[in-house]
């Protein structure tokens, strides 16, 4: 938001009225640069630390240093990271078929069946495409 403050509240409103949506929303932004003396400015500071030893509070520090310096918690932060970049790299995967099917639908000159086979995507997902719905 670039105001320098810790946080900022949002209501959703109608512009034409100036009233409330009323739809229950309530965003909080918690400005991850801010730091001062406070609570919060403590913990954002905190957040930001790569050594647990200059961390303000003990409980984030001590559960930081366990994933970063006790063989446990560093194999279960190396599993989370592959779990991650394999999920990254299925979900490109995906897209680029996505993206390759799609130019050979707008092509016109494939068959929906041609299109499955070529791009490695379903019937059912070729047809989402030809309508203009998005595939998950």
């Amino acid at each position: 938001m670039k105001k320098g403050l810790p946080l900022y509240s949002v209501e959703r409103v109608i512009h034409e009225t100036g009233e409330a949506f009323g739809d229950g929303t309530h965003i909080l932004f918690v400005n991850g640069s801010y730091r001062s003396e406070t609570p919060l400015g403590k913990l954002m500071h905190d957040f930001s630390c790569t050594q647990p030893s200059q961390m303000h509070y003990k409980v984030l520090a001590d559960r930081a240093r366990y994933f970063k310096e006790s063989k446990e918690g560093i194999a279960i932060m190396c599993k989370a990271m592959e779990d991650m970049r394999n999920q990254a790299l299925e979900e490109g995967i995906k897209q680029g078929k996505i993206d390759v099917a799609f130019r050979m639908v707008k092509k016109g000159d494939f068959s929906d069946e041609e299109i499955a086979e070529l791009s490695g995507l379903s019937i059912e997902e070729i047809k989402k495409l030809s309508t203009g719905e998005t595939i998950e």
